[in-house]
């Protein structure tokens, strides 16, 4: 269930010659950031979070305190509408009331806040969450199929929540049901958690790439998210990456009918292709390339302005002075290492497989970086 993600990590730990890679200005901080692309802003997104207000243990104010540690943008409280576990000590007939209180105490921040709700059925269709929605009340309707109009008529993106659950599914393994074929038929369901909260499947990728369902990743998070995601040790939250043409609720929610999403998780990047390279073409910035003296060594140095650690195989036909062709390229900081050329030459081109950012099930995102010397 966690293939891609555990591949990922256990690359991380292959063994790389440190003789010829150098960093500069590496540091931990809590906030989550990644540049802008070169046509959109990068907006940093958790779209499923609960409170005490359904199965969650906290109050909405400490969803939106997380929110602003972790530098986040925008979040939506998206509470059970059906499962409502702390009913008979905190009753409250409104299904707004948690949003309703995170807006008021988001009000004085940069924080967005999205209405939204969760769709909490049995299989088929499992639970979903409907945001940039009106009012939650209107969705409490008998009939499943009934919710997922109601959330349309109000102008909602809807998503489909962990459908790798084994609770629901027992194997662990996403499929697409006849209810959730018709979903997307009637464009009644828009996107997919391809990450939620520990796990990422393969499968939900797989689904998202056949039927143009937009990628998510979000926490899920019901206690406190510096517990669940270790921050102190240098954890972060999943997270989606919206490519928005502005930072602001209109602009997300045509960015998330668009299908312009990249899901974080555990350092890994996954994304359609069209959206994840933008993103890391902005993150990575040549800042010198030189030969050593007479020699045809090049020093290069790349600049990672984002939190991902970039670990990057090189597929260029250069070879690097280290054992694996491997190169890490660690957050916010400047990595230096040397390639050998066989002769001195004005300019050429590095092509790396980016080995923690995923564009389909099996496969890596490959980039070019053209060097100049200077």
């Amino acid at each position: 269930m966690r293939m891609i993600a555990l591949m990922a990590t256990l690359l991380l730990f292959l063994p790389l010659s440190a003789q010829h890679q150098h960093v500069h200005g590496h540091t931990h901080e809590r906030p989550i950031h990644f540049p802008d692309t070169d046509r959109y802003r990068t907006i940093v997104s958790d779209f499923h979070m609960h409170s005490v207000f359904s199965d969650g243990s906290v109050w909405p104010d400490i969803r939106v305190q997380e929110a602003l540690k972790d530098s986040v943008d925008a979040i939506a409280l998206t509470e059970h509408l059906e499962y409502q576990p702390h009913r008979e000590d905190l009753p409250h007939p409104d299904r707004n009331r948690a949003h309703n209180l995170a807006e008021r105490y988001a009000r004085p921040y940069d924080l967005m806040v999205i209405r939204g709700a969760e769709i909490t059925r049995n299989m088929p269709p499992g639970h979903a969450n409907a945001i940039f929605i009106q009012d939650a009340n209107k969705l409490r309707v008998e009939d499943a199929m009934g919710a997922f109009e109601e959330a349309n008529l109000q102008g909602g993106f809807t998503f489909w929540n962990h459908p790798n659950w084994y609770a629901q599914v027992k194997d662990g393994v996403a499929r697409l049901t006849d209810f959730h074929r018709e979903l997307i038929d009637r464009k009644l369901l828009h996107g997919i958690e391809v990450v939620n909260d520990l796990t990422i499947s393969e499968e939900a990728l797989r689904i998202a790439l056949d039927h143009d369902l937009t990628i998510m990743g979000t926490s899920d998070v019901h206690g406190l998210v510096d517990w669940q995601y270790e921050i102190a040790e240098g954890g972060h939250r999943p997270v989606t990456l919206v490519l928005a043409s502005a930072r602001s609720p209109e602009a997300i929610k045509e960015a998330l009918f668009a299908g312009r999403t990249v899901a974080w998780f555990e350092n890994t990047l996954v994304g359609k292709r069209e959206n994840l390279l933008p993103l890391v073409k902005a993150s990575l910035q040549v800042e010198g390339a030189a030969y050593i003296g007479p020699s045809a060594v090049i020093e290069i140095s790349i600049h990672n302005d984002s939190d991902a650690e970039y670990l990057l195989d090189n597929v260029s036909g250069y070879s690097l002075q280290s054992d694996l062709g491997l190169i890490r390229l660690h957050p916010n900081a400047t990595t230096t290492f040397s390639v050998m050329t066989g002769e001195q030459i004005p300019e050429f081109e590095l092509r790396f497989r980016v080995l923690n950012a995923i564009i389909a099930p099996g496969t890596r995102l490959e980039l070019t970086l053209p060097i100049n010397v200077r």
